[in-house]
């Protein structure tokens, strides 16, 4: 299957974890442009997180030299699936983001598969999550098939 990862990228980690180990599953796997470049040495998690707390990521995103979240939705419309890792995030628990929730709704619209790695959190958005019925996989990435 071929999976898309969304999720924050303070989760770069553990987005890595989950590529990894879906990819020793034999899954075709995407992660977000930012958490590529912090993982190949391009930016150091820390540096991308400080800045963003200080001022947003806006400045990011303008660097990039293609638009992100049109990147993603063309990622996620060659996808079979996507992996939203909702990991506790400001206090949150199961954490889904306004991109991350964007892209859930990219994939809902698209007719992909959508698994979350843990609950639907309890948020602003919590309903039209629960209404896109999305898989919840508990934390075992084996249930994604």
């Amino acid at each position: 299957m071929k999976l898309v990862i969304c999720a924050s990228i303070n989760f770069t980690n553990e987005i890595k974890q989950a590529a990894d180990e879906l990819t020793a599953m034999g899954h075709v796997v995407e992660i977000p442009k930012y958490t590529q470049k912090i993982l190949a040495g391009d930016l150091s998690l820390e540096e991308f997180v400080a800045v963003k707390e200080a001022q947003g990521d806006l400045e990011y995103r303008q660097k990039s030299e293609e638009d992100l979240i049109k990147k993603h939705h063309r990622l996620i419309k060659e996808a079979d699936a996507i992996l939203v890792l909702n990991i506790d995030k400001k206090g949150i628990k199961n954490y889904i983001g306004a991109n991350t929730f964007l892209e859930i709704g990219f994939a809902h619209v698209l007719d992909k598969k959508i698994f979350l790695f843990n609950e639907i959190p309890d948020m602003m958005h919590r309903d039209e999550v629960l209404a896109i019925e999305p898989v919840v996989l508990n934390g075992n990435l084996d249930l994604i098939k």
